[in-house]
């Protein structure tokens, strides 16, 4: 039903010649930008010095325009003109960004590419019309995913999303969502900034930002001066002490007796729940309480929700509609199949 694209979100500049260096476009992502060659996702991790991205960037930063054109760039050869796009932010920022990321997406886009990264021509540009753009809330997009896509979600339920720079809850009803448990907080990063103070006692960090640090934070491991550290006892310990700081006190206003009279389901989505000791948490508080249902592939559910939004407002055109989720991690674009 979907066809889902997601790529590193973070980005550098870079005049490097990096010809045949990426398999495909998706992983030699080099984009010109304001006079500026920038380099993004995977070629920006192999390739970059120091690749970052602001947390919660607004649509005027750099990083965020960068970002979305990497991604309108991956669904080019797939998508019919003009375009639907929807996209998102967490609910903290949304209703001050919404305005802005619907002018600097609708509008026809000239987007110009290093291809020599991946073959062996070079400079390419493709032009692409966005007519309509439709922004809301990240998690209300991860409620239509749930509502509308494979999950076939019914009833009254709770959605918690957690990712790298956000946290977000909400209870979603019948008859549309409750405004009142709609929380957004801090996401892993928090989490990572507490490991990585832990680390800093004991280790040189060589300057690596939490965003590096998110790689070794998923896979439990980390190489510093040629020791192999492992990372999982203390991976468990930050995740703990940050869903017991941050996560559990904000769900206290939201998964309460009167809403739990409403419904016991709750949903886990976001990269986040990737972290099964994030998970045991949520099982040590709601388990006995609560219905918790896991999503597959929970990362990519509010990139999936825009693109089911942007197929509504489009009317039905599949081949047209897209969904855009610039993350603070990962950017996810989604387009719709036959």
């Amino acid at each position: 039903m979907f066809a889902i694209q997601s790529f590193s979100s973070l980005i550098e500049n870079s005049n490097a010649n990096l010809s045949n260096t990426s398999k495909d476009l998706l992983n030699g992502l080099k984009i010109f930008h304001e006079s500026q060659w920038y380099i993004c996702g995977n070629l920006a991790l192999n390739e970059g010095q120091l690749p970052h991205k602001f947390i919660n960037s607004s649509p005027s930063d750099l990083d965020y325009q960068l970002l979305v054109k990497a991604a309108l760039l991956l669904v080019a050869d797939s998508v019919e003109q003009p375009l639907t796009v929807t996209t998102g932010f967490p609910y903290s920022t949304y209703r001050i960004y919404k305005d802005m990321a619907t002018d600097f997406l609708k509008k026809t886009h000239i987007i110009e590419y290093d291809a020599s990264t991946f073959s062996g021509s070079s400079k390419k540009s493709v032009i692409l019309d966005v007519q309509n753009v439709e922004v809301i809330p990240e998690i209300v997009g991860c409620t239509i995913a749930l509502r509308k896509g494979e999950q076939q979600a019914e009833g009254n339920f709770f959605v918690l999303s957690c990712g790298f720079g956000t946290f977000e809850s909400v209870l979603s009803m019948e008859s549309g969502i409750v405004e009142q448990t709609m929380v957004s907080t801090h996401g892993i990063k928090y989490a990572v900034n507490m490991m990585m103070s832990e680390l800093e006692k004991s280790h040189y960090l060589s300057f690596r930002n939490a965003h590096l640090m998110d790689e070794a934070f998923q896979k439990g491991h980390i190489i510093l001066n040629r020791k192999n550290v492992d990372l999982r006892d203390i991976r468990r310990n930050v995740l703990r002490s940050y869903y017991n700081e941050v996560l559990s006190p904000n769900l206290r206003n939201v998964i309460t007796d009167a809403n739990l009279m409403k419904t016991n389901k709750v949903y886990l989505c976001g990269g986040g729940m990737y972290y099964q000791d994030l998970v045991d948490c949520f099982k040590n508080e709601f388990g006995e309480i609560a219905q918790l249902e896991f999503v597959t592939d929970p990362a990519s559910l509010a990139s999936k929700g825009y693109a089911l939004n942007s197929l509504r407002v489009s009317g039905g055109k599949r081949q047209s509609s897209v969904g855009l989720d610039i993350g603070n991690a990962a950017t996810v674009v989604s387009t719709l199949t036959e």
